[in-house]
């Protein structure tokens, strides 16, 4: 763990003067460089802002220039342990006898035994170590139970998913409707009809929903695969958005959006048969939403749920660069000896520093060539592509397209007709092949002469 902590500090150190340490520069423009990072604020290897002094820049430009970057690295501190390994074993198995147990409640039952123990932040820190500064009942604080309405508007989101009609086409696939419902208002703030329910499509629902109404503080949702996965997570960590998952059977948990889906079912549904092309079907669904169930009373707030979204004013809506980051999608990858990255089967080249580091890979599932590197949420470039067999992800199957319409021709009956014209306008009479002509001469009239010499004496007159 210590050596842990001396790269990470070492990688700190290179990530600010990796620019300015950069020989092509002149005396000049390293001066201003230097002179920008030491007025700013850094985001140390613990996670705090942090300063560092002018001098400080100039001495790891020197390290790095001298030592590479095995001088950024910090030398390991060699400090005679205070506390015997005897005292923190004691420790470490009280603690696992009983994982509730804090490391106050463990320091007491250490003094009442007759030990000495160290202070209360040592163990907490000597358990963290371990691994053992964790609850044991593994319950999350953050759980929502029970029925309630949110007080205002993008307070709390629900999702899910709902089963339609069999859309056209051969695959014969039946639609899902993934929605987002505002738990104040009853505005369905995000939805999509696609081919299936995954993450692709719940992400456009959430995207259009975000980008028309707004952050909300919390979105609640079922424990489905795409609600369950880390993509969903990240977008809702760049967001700042909590995300809540709902008891398993527990479907009362979410029954503000089930009451909508039984209004799609009752009034919307009905009217649609099945084989209808997906296009039409998210269209003909927009038009109910928007004509019918955003302007018509709810029962339950007595208002419209257009009326009591739009209450409170216009939403704060995310930038744009802010939602591309959200949806950009994450998987980490350890750095190999050679400084090369894989991912999906292509291979990518970082920055050598990284060698043997778990980094973070910042891509579009669409587009597998362009890829951002970070470590430690700290940005070290763009990854080079070395080889590059796969283009988009695996998952990222776009929707069916419709199908084409009927042009009414076919090419090979058209070829059938036509050979069929030709062997009738020269048909042969395979019967006179097999008669023999009688005179022996080969020309069929059995009369004794040749047709060669016929012609022959026609011409000479």
């Amino acid at each position: 763990m210590e050596d842990e902590r001396r790269r990470e500090i070492g990688l700190f150190r290179y990530s600010l003067i990796r620019s300015a340490a950069d020989p092509a520069l002149s005396r000049a423009e390293r001066g201003r460089l230097v002179r920008a990072l030491a007025q700013g604020e850094h985001l140390g290897p613990d996670g705090r802002l942090v300063r560092v002094a002018r001098t400080t820049l100039d001495d790891w430009i020197r390290a790095y220039r001298d030592g590479g970057f095995a001088a950024l690295v910090p030398r390991p501190r060699r400090v005679k342990p205070r506390t015997s390994l005897r005292v923190l074993a004691i420790a470490v198995a009280l603690k696992q006898e009983r994982p509730e147990r804090t490391a106050a409640q463990v320091h007491q039952i250490m003094v009442a035994a007759g030990e000495r123990p160290p202070t209360v932040r040592t163990l907490q820190t000597h358990f963290a170590r371990a691994g053992l500064n964790v609850r044991a009942d593994g319950r999350s604080p953050h759980q929502v139970y029970g029925r309630f309405e949110a007080s205002v508007r993008n307070e709390l989101w629900t999702g899910d998913g709902l089963q339609g009609p069999t859309l056209a086409g051969a695959a014969a696939r039946r639609a899902v409707l993934l929605a987002v419902i505002d738990d104040h208002s009853r505005l369905l703030v995000g939805w999509r009809w696609g081919t299936g329910e995954d993450v692709f499509r719940l992400e456009a629902a959430l995207r259009s929903g975000l980008m028309a109404r707004g952050v909300p503080n919390a979105i609640l949702v079922d424990r489905g695969s795409p609600f369950v996965s880390s993509q969903l997570l990240r977008a809702c960590a760049v967001l700042g958005v909590k995300l809540v998952h709902a008891s398993p059977r527990a479907a009362t948990t979410k029954g503000k959006i089930e009451r909508f889906f039984r209004t799609v079912r009752d009034q919307f549904l009905v009217e649609i048969d099945d084989g209808v092309e997906l296009a039409e079907l998210n269209r003909l669904f927009s038009a109910w939403l928007e004509v019918v169930y955003h302007r018509r009373v709810h029962s339950a707030t007595g208002q419209t749920p257009i009326e009591r979204f739009d209450a409170a004013g216009a939403p704060r809506l995310p930038t744009p660069a802010l939602l591309r980051e959200a949806f950009l999608w994450s998987q980490e990858r350890t750095v190999t000896k050679t400084a090369t990255v894989s991912l999906h089967g292509n291979s990518y080249e970082v920055d050598a520093a990284l060698v043997g580091r778990k980094v973070e890979l910042i891509f579009d599932p669409f587009d597998l060539t362009r890829i951002e590197v970070r470590y430690q949420h700290r940005p070290f470039g763009t990854a080079v592509p070395l080889m590059i067999g796969r283009r988009t992800h695996p998952q990222a199957e776009r929707e069916l397209p419709p199908p084409a319409t009927p042009t009414g021709i076919n090419y090979l009956k058209l070829l059938a007709e036509q050979r069929d014209a030709e062997i009738a306008g020269h048909q042969i009479d395979y019967s006179t092949l097999a008669e023999p002509d009688g005179d022996g001469d080969g020309d069929g009239d059995g009369d004794g002469e040749d047709r060669s010499d016929i012609n022959r004496q026609e011409d000479g007159q």
